[in-house]
């Protein structure tokens, strides 16, 4: 068991195929293009598929990511040179206040404990400049995702580059927003790579009062990509607000 479910170099070589760049990436592209972005750090980068795409002309990016795996993983991949890489969370984050940017993907911001959130984001505040933005996705709690995490609903079976994978998730821990599950990825040799990883589900509420109380001001939350309004059905809530 570990605490870090990227943390198999055989897998994370499939992480790229299996979170392929999408309207997420899409969209901290268009956003970063929007506000003329120079300075911008992705937060909790992995792979840095985002990451590199970030880089243009001009524009000095930073990726950082708590996973040393991920970062290695990261640091091989074609336009890598371009970019910073950094080990850590986001404690890691100088408070330069010039960063025009921070985007923070792949749900990252539901992996930081409610303890650890206050701090986590009054680092990005100090990155950032007087009206600088952040921006970030985190998964609806009102759609409980995770009563659909079983090993029934989720088992399949595939061959890749590792080797053939049977795979799936099981809820082991639900507490409030806060839900724990394992992720098992069994070989044809029997080993079972079981990774562990937990979550917080927050409410836009609960993310707006947090981002404020970090510094932050005009908080929107989108229920998409796209701009779509947020309900209580969005699967998804994409949150964008500025440095005060």
């Amino acid at each position: 068991m570990t605490l870090d479910p990227y943390g198999d170099e055989e897998l994370v070589e499939l992480y790229d195929g299996d979170n392929p760049a999408g309207d997420d990436h899409d969209y901290f592209r268009r956003l970063a293009d929007t506000i003329g972005a120079t300075k911008v750090v992705d937060l909790g980068c992995g792979t840095g598929l985002l990451t590199r795409s970030l880089v243009t002309p001009g524009r000095v990016v930073t990726g950082i990511d708590p996973s040393a795996t991920m970062l290695n993983f990261a640091r091989r991949q074609p336009g890598a040179e371009a970019v910073t890489w950094i080990d850590g969370d986001a404690s890691a984050i100088a408070a330069t206040g010039d960063i025009d940017l921070v985007v923070s993907s792949g749900n990252t911001m539901m992996h930081i404990p409610d303890d650890d959130l206050p701090s986590a984001l009054k680092s990005c505040a100090g990155a950032l400049r007087p009206g600088g933005v952040i921006a970030f996705e985190s998964r609806n709690p009102a759609t409980r995702a995770w009563e659909g995490w079983t090993r029934q609903a989720t088992y399949g079976e595939r061959d890749t580059s590792v080797g053939h994978l049977r795979e799936w998730i099981e809820v082991t821990e639900v507490d409030g927003g806060r839900v724990v599950f394992d992720a098992h990825n069994l070989f044809d040799d029997g080993r079972d790579a079981v990774y562990t990883t937990t979550l917080y589900f927050r409410t836009a509420e609960e993310i707006t009062a947090a981002l404020e109380d970090a510094g932050f001001g005009a908080v929107t939350v989108r229920g998409g990509w796209r701009d779509e309004p947020a309900t209580p059905t969005s699967r998804l809530l994409v949150v964008h607000a500025a440095k005060q």
